[in-house]
């Protein structure tokens, strides 16, 4: 008995430590994100990190990358940015893979 509630815990454990690690990397590909988004807005650097954590934020108002896109999306056309919704989509895959590898070398 006492190997099955060890099994278990080792897997509660392991749950908590893959969604708390996809978390940080979906928050990390969001700051990418942010920062992508803010040069294509000619952001200076201050004005990019505060956009950035906007991006972060905006994660949180729904399930899901929709908020996120929206947010960006909608800014960079917003600006008269010529962007199109394939691009922010492309550059948020790319991003998640940067933040994924980045998070890979840390180890």
């Amino acid at each position: 008995m006492t190997n099955l509630n060890d099994r278990e815990k080792a897997f509660e454990n392991r749950f908590a430590r893959d969604a708390e690690l996809q978390f940080k990397v979906t928050a990390r590909r969001n700051r990418l994100l942010g920062n992508w988004a803010a040069e294509k807005l000619g952001l200076n650097t201050a004005e990019a990190d505060a956009y950035s954590r906007e991006v972060v934020a905006a994660d949180f108002e729904e399930a899901g990358d929709d908020d996120v896109f929206r947010k960006v999306y909608g800014d960079l056309t917003a600006k008269g940015v010529e962007v199109t919704e394939h691009e922010v989509r492309r550059a948020m895959e790319e991003k998640l893979v940067e933040a994924r590898r980045q998070f890979i070398e840390e180890v």
